[in-house]
């Protein structure tokens, strides 16, 4: 396994190289220590400038990119503007089209006021949002996807810099669930409904969406959320308060020269059509897939093995999105950035709410010792006994009766030897290797 997500410290984003180049520029002008939350962050963004592209996942099945989400995670004040200012220089051409659309509403209904009440009214524009405003309601919001729909299946983006600006959005917090659900799935949006104006449609949702937040603020939006699929299907970034410093941090400008730069990338989604089937990228895939069950397992964690499924997807789209933005090219580079999106998902989401996943509801500075743990660690020292496992199960809240299992999926995994005549355990060199 390449990353400890039970450790106190955030998995290290690999260094950009060969294919990641991309992610050079992307960070630099944001300050130092909001580099490496900006990156899985940023991507979504980028990704809705794709249209008309698919991708075969390791299941053989072909799936758009949109439906990518992102949620941002740290104290007030540590930085999390710094995502709103790169958005903005992503998402220029959006601004600008959707000026234009804009327009088009101002002139239709400066034409509806001066037309008496008996002359014919002009009928409303067809007008689409591809960057909406962030306090979209729910009915816009379903009426900008429908107009989307006829135009091509484009996809909006909107970026939430609170989470509770969801609820709006949705129709209500009870709402958020089903309608995030459908956004990553790229279901139909439930919507049919009679109105004022007639009967609104039911389109599919291309949407892709970021969140932030405090720690506090999304253990209260997703605390009801936990085990219904919804909070798996959100990737998690969580920046940690780190030392207090007598220094504010430094931030570049998007200049002239950065956006010609990146420019030079976006034309590189914007132009991507077709579908494709990366191999290395679904190795990767594969891969981690078998390194979530061997996590898991030294955890004996079941909702932290579910939530990896769509740790592995979410990643999974983001290399997609690196691979075109890497001219279509795979390199292992790339392949470095999907393992690191997919654990520092799921460190996050330990960090934050390890403690709630199985019912818990206290305070985030306790959840570090109170989420799922690697019970193999947890064993001091290089041999154990079936006792000293049975204690640690105990004392974190699992059942004694578990023991003799974990123990045989340990041996079979190859983490630990068993000494028939000591009647002990030994984690092999393999295990303490990593």
């Amino acid at each position: 396994m390449n990353y400890n997500i039970f450790s106190n410290t955030a998995p290290a984003m690999p260094r950009p190289s060969k294919g990641t180049e991309f992610c050079k520029l992307l960070l630099s002008q944001a300050s130092k220590d909001m580099r490496e939350p900006l990156v899985p962050m940023a991507i979504p963004a980028l990704a809705a400038h794709l249209t008309g592209v698919e991708f075969m996942y390791s299941d053989n099945q072909y799936y758009e990119l949109c439906g990518q989400m992102g949620h941002l995670i740290g104290a007030s004040g540590i930085g999390k503007a710094q995502l709103t200012h790169l958005i903005e220089a992503i998402q220029r051409s959006f601004r600008d089209h959707d000026e234009m659309e804009y327009y088009k509403l101002v002139e239709w209904q400066r034409q509806m006021k001066t037309k008496g009440a008996n002359k014919e009214k002009p009928e409303r524009p067809e007008v689409s949002f591809w960057f909406p405003p962030a306090d979209l309601t729910n009915p816009a919001f379903i009426q900008n996807a429908m107009a989307l729909e006829k135009q091509g299946g484009r996809t909006q983006y909107l970026n939430l810099p609170e989470v509770e600006m969801a609820d709006k959005m949705c129709g209500g917090h009870k709402q958020v669930s089903q309608t995030v659900r459908n956004i990553y799935d790229r279901h139909r949006a439930g919507a049919l409904r009679a109105t004022a104006d007639g009967v609104t449609g039911n389109p599919l949702l291309r949407v892709n969406i970021t969140f932030s937040s405090t720690p506090d603020a999304a253990r209260s939006f997703y605390k009801k959320d936990l085990t219904n699929g919804f909070f798996g299907r959100i990737p998690f970034v969580y920046k940690a308060r780190g030392e207090r410093k007598g220094r504010i941090p430094r931030q570049g400008a998007y200049d002239e020269e950065f956006l010609s730069k990146l420019d030079e990338y976006i034309v590189r989604l914007d132009n991507c059509k077709g579908r494709f089937v990366v191999k290395p990228l679904n190795k990767v895939a594969d891969q981690l897939a078998e390194e979530m069950a061997r996590l898991a397992d030294l955890a004996d964690d079941d909702t932290l093995f579910e939530l990896s499924h769509r740790s592995i997807f979410a990643a999974w789209k983001k290399g997609a999105t690196l691979w075109i933005l890497n001219d279509q090219t795979w390199t292992r580079s790339i392949g470095d950035y999907v393992v690191w999106f997919c654990y520092y998902d799921l460190w996050s989401k330990v960090k934050v709410f390890g403690d709630m996943f199985h019912g818990g509801d206290i305070q985030t500075d306790e959840a570090q010792k109170s989420g799922p743990k690697n019970m193999l660690d947890g064993l001091k020292g290089k041999t154990f006994s079936e006792q000293q496992l049975e204690a640690l199960r105990l004392s974190i809240g699992k059942s004694k009766e578990g023991t003799a299992h974990q123990l045989n999926v340990w041996k079979n995994r190859g983490f630990i030897t068993y000494d028939p005549q000591t009647a002990l355990y030994t984690k092999t060199e393999k295990y303490l290797k990593g």
